[in-house]
């Protein structure tokens, strides 16, 4: 997963691209294999002026195989807006796991683990009636 960060309109070094790119990376892990790239747009939408929510973060997901998702978070300030539109992603990418995970379930590829505790479940329960009605 490859981490890509732009900033528009604020002075940007080094240090603030590397804590967008670590922070992404550390929160999203889980959806490393899923993912090809994540681009991120930091900007200042008032440029040099204040402002409330003036601080916008835009975060542009490539899942492999499927459309690209954006998701986008204003706040006052940076680490806000950050960490705002990461939480917005990280649902964003879990309902895609699960959309993807129930199609391939449809399809006979994948069997949900909530599927299998079910079977399981009623496997014991129809051994335990015909003990039952053994015993009779």
């Amino acid at each position: 997963m490859h981490v890509q960060v732009n900033i528009h309109q604020i002075e940007g070094n080094a240090r603030l691209q590397n804590w967008v790119s670590a922070t992404l990376t550390e929160r999203l892990q889980r959806y490393a294999d899923l993912l090809t790239r994540i681009e991120v747009h930091i900007s200042d939408e008032n440029a040099h002026k204040s402002g409330p929510d003036d601080k916008r973060c835009q975060i542009e997901a490539r899942p492999k195989g499927q459309q690209a998702i954006s998701v986008t978070h204003k706040a006052q300030d940076l680490e806000l807006a950050v960490d705002g539109a990461t939480e917005k992603m990280r649902h964003a990418l879990e309902h895609l796991m699960g959309k993807l995970e129930a199609k391939a379930t449809a399809n006979g590829r994948l069997q949900s683990p909530r599927e299998t505790s079910s079977d399981a479940l009623l496997q014991e329960e129809f051994l335990a009636k015909q003990e039952e009605l053994e015993r009779a």
